[in-house]
This record gives C-alpha cells, structure tokens and sequence, in this order.
C-alpha cells in the first residue's frame, strides 16, 4: 500500500508540489519560503539582547521555527517509516571514481568514510565538516537566503537578486565538485 512513498518520485511529481508551496504560504498566512532565517530566530530566542544582531522580536517570525521543525520531524518520520528498502543507485562511473578516493561504503547517503565522528578528527574531516558548515553558513548570510530562500521563492517572486544568488549557488556547486572536492579527497 505505501510503496508508491518509499520510492524516490519524479521530478515532475516532486517538483510541482515543492512550487506549490510558494503560494500556498503566500495565500495561507502571507509567509515566504525560506530555512536559514530560522537559524538566526534560534539564536535570537537564546542569545536575547546580547548580540545586535539578534535584537529584533523573532516572536513574530515563530511560524518559522515551527516550520523547520516539521521539516526535520518529517524528514525523520519518512527515513524512519517509509524509508526506501533498495540500496542506493549511484552511477558505476561515480562508483569507480569514488573508489579512487577511498569512499566505498554506499549504504547511507553520506558516505560513511567522510562523514562520522573519526573523521572529524582528519584534515579532509575538518575541512568538509567544519569549514564547508562555516562557509554554507557564511554564504546563506551574505546571499541574504538560501537555496530554497532564492531558488524556490525568490524566483517564483521574479526577484533579480534571487536570479543572480541561484547562478551563483549553481556556479559554487559545479566549481566544488568538479575542481576542489576532488582535490579535498586526496587529502
């Protein structure tokens, strides 16, 4: 009965009610899309008056925490419950590549050798735990949104700045895994 959810859905499935959302918010409670802002209402909540930063009333913006709290619950309630029983499907030319590098372990979708507590401990750890997390953060801050911030609502809204923040988040994301996360997993 639920085995039409514990498989991955199209694109074309997937995508459209990802869109949907866009204005559903708007037309529900006038609210736009978004995850990273939550991070700074967190902060604002448990730093109060510390940081100017964090000075503002995140009271008003509560519906967002609540959002993001669905979203993990959500996320943890499928992987749980409707988790796909079928190993994942990579490429066998990704396979052989990341074979290369020592990442052979395909039973999660992080690979297990990269990303644990051990690893952490390693130069390659650091640098794609600690400062990849860093940089994500640091770059959501100054693009003033994420991804789903910019690409989903932001376009949806025709905003230009979010036209340029979506290039260059793909550009950002070519350039790394072409060029630079290669070199990281030699390290």
């Amino acid at each position: 009965m639920l085995e039409w959810l514990q498989k991955p859905w199209p694109w074309y499935v997937a995508g459209p009610l990802i869109g949907l959302m866009v204005p559903l918010l708007l037309l529900i409670g006038n609210k736009t899309l978004g995850i990273s802002s939550s991070l700074r209402h967190v902060c604002a909540a448990c730093l109060p008056a510390r940081i100017p930063f964090f000075r503002y009333d995140w009271k008003k913006e509560i519906w967002n925490l609540f959002f993001v709290t669905g979203v993990l619950g959500g996320g943890f309630l499928a992987a749980t419950f409707l988790g796909n029983p079928e190993p994942i499907a990579v490429h066998e030319k990704l396979l052989t590549e990341l074979q290369g590098y020592g990442i052979t372990d395909h039973s999660s979708m992080m690979p297990v050798e990269l990303f644990n507590w051990p690893a952490l401990a390693t130069i390659r750890g650091c640098i794609l735990m600690i400062v990849g997390g860093f940089l994500v953060g640091f770059g959501t801050r100054y693009a003033g949104g994420c991804t789903s911030g910019h690409s989903i609502m932001g376009l949806s809204n025709l905003q230009p700045g979010s036209l340029v923040a979506t290039i260059c988040f793909m550009a950002g994301g070519f350039i790394m895994a072409n060029l630079i996360l290669p070199f990281i997993l030699q390290l």
